[in-house]
């Protein structure tokens, strides 16, 4: 009985997921216009790929949650996000229950949002920037052992 409730959530998670990317906005986010380099440019960018993505499984308030087994972490108070490499590497490469976004994401939306997410959840205000994902993605780091806030 509990593995099927485990396999039910991860299957809601992905249909979810799925629905959020698809639903939100019909074409892929590469078609869409990314930031020029404002402030207020990226913010809103970042902004509006969290609300179309991110918030299907981290919640409106970044609060994450879910029960055990399809727990999705907190991206609000989460310490790891102080080191903008951490969130880099997740999206990048994934992790877990969080797939990659290289394939929907365009570099400067993937900096916008981790900058979002960095800045308005947290109280980490130095951006994220397309030069910081070409230096991860060239060194091919390890995938964090943990994405659960720890």
């Amino acid at each position: 009985m509990v593995r099927k409730h485990k396999v039910g959530l991860v299957a809601l998670s992905g249909i979810s997921l799925l629905a959020a990317a698809t639903l939100a906005d019909p074409g892929f986010a590469q078609d869409r216009p990314g930031p020029s380099g404002s402030n207020a440019e990226v913010a809103d960018s970042g902004k509006q790929i969290f609300e179309e993505i991110c918030q299907a499984c981290h919640m409106p308030d970044a609060k994450g949650g879910g029960e055990a087994g399809a727990r999705v972490p907190a991206l609000a108070g989460n310490r790891n996000l102080a080191n903008k490499d951490y969130p880099i590497i997740i999206l990048l490469k994934g992790r877990g229950g969080m797939p990659w976004f290289t394939d929907i994401l365009t570099k400067p939306q993937i900096a916008a949002v981790i900058t979002y997410v960095r800045g308005h959840f947290n109280d980490y205000k130095d951006p994220v920037t397309v030069a910081d994902i070409d230096r991860i993605g060239s060194t091919n780091p390890p995938v964090p052992d943990c994405n659960c806030g720890h």
